[in-house]
């Protein structure tokens, strides 16, 4: 194992404690986390153990909800986890943040509202480049002020959640092929555009006054610095890393 990985697993356990330590200074003690939900595997440490079970304790203890491998497909707050990149709260069946957004006014939060002992909660997602999404919950079983918690430390929590979800990963060497991409080139970033926006290569050369075999050329230049095996994949990593917008993507 590299020394990056190594130094990030041996961080991991003093990230667990301050997560926990700050919903306990709050009154939201019961903490739930996933640092990639599009993973079905629990959030856990270097020899597999979910922190579910090891370190952080839920609001039933008889729920081992950690088990379910479609939980992420079925949860509201995490629907909203990968709608929004804000830290938002959970209040008498309804999510909020610190302004008003039709993201979170449309996710059904019905089975929350009818989860015995589920009071109100604080939720920091996290999104990462590559495509990761990862999120943070701390939790109370009855009403304690949420709104006026969320205002005081909604910033701080995200930070300690960006923190644990990004150094968990970096510890699992995820995304796999995360590495440095090369430079692209303004010719290979128009190709892209363009191809995310459903363009072919012929139409994408008329565009740019490009032969097709040319912008064949630029897409696969893109794919080989993106480490992407097909346009597709280079669409979807190129838009996580900044290089094709979300109007195009």
């Amino acid at each position: 194992m590299t020394d990056y990985r190594t130094q990030s697993w041996n961080a991991m356990p003093a990230l667990i404690a301050a997560v926990q330590a700050a919903g306990d200074a709050i009154g939201l003690p019961y903490i739930a986390a996933q640092a990639d939900l599009g993973d079905p595997e629990p959030m856990g440490d270097a020899e597999g153990r979910p922190y579910a079970e090891t370190s952080f304790r839920w609001i039933d203890p008889d729920h081992a909800y950690w088990r379910d491998r479609k939980l992420a497909l079925h949860i509201a707050f995490l629907t909203a986890a990968r709608l929004v990149a804000e830290p938002f709260f959970y209040s008498d069946g309804r999510l909020h943040t610190w302004r008003s957004t039709g993201l979170l006014d449309a996710v059904d939060c019905e089975q929350a509202k009818n989860t015995p002992n589920f009071g109100e909660a604080i939720v920091a997602p996290v999104h990462l480049p590559r495509g990761l999404v990862g999120a943070v919950f701390w939790c109370s079983r009855e009403p304690v002020g949420v709104e006026a918690l969320f205002g005081k430390h909604a910033g701080d929590l995200h930070n300690l959640a960006l923190k644990l979800v990004a150094t968990h990963n970096e510890a699992r060497g995820r995304p796999r092929n995360a590495t440095v991409p090369q430079t692209l080139t303004r010719r290979e970033v128009q190709c892209l555009r363009w191809a995310a926006a459903g363009k072919t290569d012929g139409e994408i050369g008329i565009i740019l006054s490009l032969s097709v075999s040319t912008v064949r050329f630029h897409l696969r230049n893109a794919a080989t610095k993106l480490g992407a095996t097909g346009r597709a994949q280079s669409i979807q990593l190129a838009a996580g890393l900044g290089f094709v917008g979300a109007r195009a993507a």
